[in-house]
């Protein structure tokens, strides 16, 4: 029986790894479970899997949870000390990290510090802070399992190989909605376009990232320390179909690529298991039913975001951390309908010309660039608002 926490259980990943976790009773037994403000879904979960702890970030919400779970003996709290706590209660075996954004950073750091493994859903706490965040993983003997589908994809294609033979790696895309559009059809894309994705059911942050190409630019950040690679040791590539998960081009010229229906179960499924592997009832990838694989070069002249992600990622330092901030705030002023889908970038690179660059950062450097960076995005808004 493995325990695990969940931080994030209300959204995209967090239900579906319940869902998991709902499958296999035997195996597995929530035992913390956090939300932010969706309390009539975080409720149900508690009631359902009965875990020791509950915590709703937002505290303005803590009665209302806390009146609902009266009746039982789980244990109600809210605000970040409690997610934190939630992190690294002594009973878990891992934490499923699946807060989205930057929140996630300081309860991940909580969770290693207190020796938890990491199943990693939460790409911003390694594009905010990978040195440092890799850094305490290996002083305290923490496995970081990446649950992105890509990363995951990776990591299964690395078991038994040692680093030094990696040539390069070749992150795979689907192109979101906008696969082959140019720069004067995004100019006037709206955010219910921009959030129907051809092939995978996300969050709607994400789902946005992804018609971006900001998501495959992060998760080329997030590689880089979950791997230990260099910027030109990563290349994306836009794969249509969404089967081939990614791959690693070793240097003897051999590949290996990770496949499957585009089904986040599976990479979730994969970090509670691993180091093994346990049977499930996933629908199965069948070739007949996918003739051919396409492949061709990510735009990146078109898809601005996947190209300042690259330079952050040259740029080293706070950059990534820069970049991370203002794209959270201009997915969120895109998605309130107060930007353009092309103007997102615009505001993303003036963030990395005037926030300061610090070359060799720590903790509270990337909590104060977080900051800074998002009061400035915000004001570039607010000026294209007027």
């Amino acid at each position: 029986m493995k325990n695990i926490s969940i931080l994030g259980s209300t959204g995209s990943i967090g239900t579906q790894a319940l869902s998991v976790i709902g499958a296999h009773p035997d195996l597995y037994k929530v035992i913390a479970i956090t939300g932010q403000t969706n309390t009539s879904l975080l409720i149900s979960q508690a009631l359902e899997f009965l875990p020791d702890l509950v915590v709703v970030s937002d505290e303005t919400r803590y009665s209302e949870v806390k009146a609902a779970l009266s009746h039982t003996l789980i244990r109600v709290e809210a605000g970040v000390e409690a997610l934190c706590e939630a992190a690294c209660l002594p009973k878990a075996d891992l934490v499923l990290t699946a807060i989205v954004g930057s929140a996630g950073l300081k309860p991940t750091i909580t969770a290693i510090e207190a020796g938890k493994d990491i199943a990693l859903a939460n790409k911003e706490t390694l594009v905010m802070a990978g040195d440092l965040v890799m850094r305490l993983a290996q002083k305290h003997g923490v496995k970081i399992i990446p649950v992105d589908s890509e990363h995951s994809a990776i990591f299964q294609c690395l078991v038994g190989e040692a680093h030094k033979s990696i040539e390069k790696i070749y992150l795979t895309a689907s192109g979101g909605p906008f696969r082959g559009k140019d720069r004067n059809f995004l100019a006037g894309v709206t955010k219910a376009e921009a959030l129907k994705h051809p092939n995978w059911v996300m969050g709607a942050k994400i789902t946005i990232d992804s018609a971006s190409l900001m998501n495959k630019g992060l998760e080329v950040i997030e590689a880089k320390w979950l791997f230990g690679l260099e910027a030109d040791q990563i290349e994306v590539i836009v794969h249509h179909q969404s089967i081939v998960h990614s791959l690693v081009q070793f240097i003897d010229g051999s590949m290996k690529a990770q496949l499957g229906l585009p089904d986040m179960k599976l990479p979730i499924h994969y970090s509670f298991a691993y180091p093994g592997r346990i049977s499930s009832d996933f629908e199965r990838f069948n070739f007949m039913d996918y003739p051919e694989l396409t492949f061709s070069k990510a735009d990146r002249k078109t898809f601005r975001n996947l190209d300042l992600a690259y330079e952050a990622l040259r740029k080293g330092g706070n950059m990534a951390c820069i970049v991370n901030a203002a794209n959270e705030v201009v997915v969120n002023a895109f998605l309130k309908d107060q930007i353009g889908f092309l103007e997102m970038s615009d505001v993303i690179e003036s963030c990395m010309q005037e926030v300061e660059f610090i070359a060799q950062p720590g903790l509270d450097n990337y909590l104060e660039t977080d900051e800074h960076t998002r009061i400035f995005a915000h004001q570039l808004v607010t000026k294209q608002l007027k």
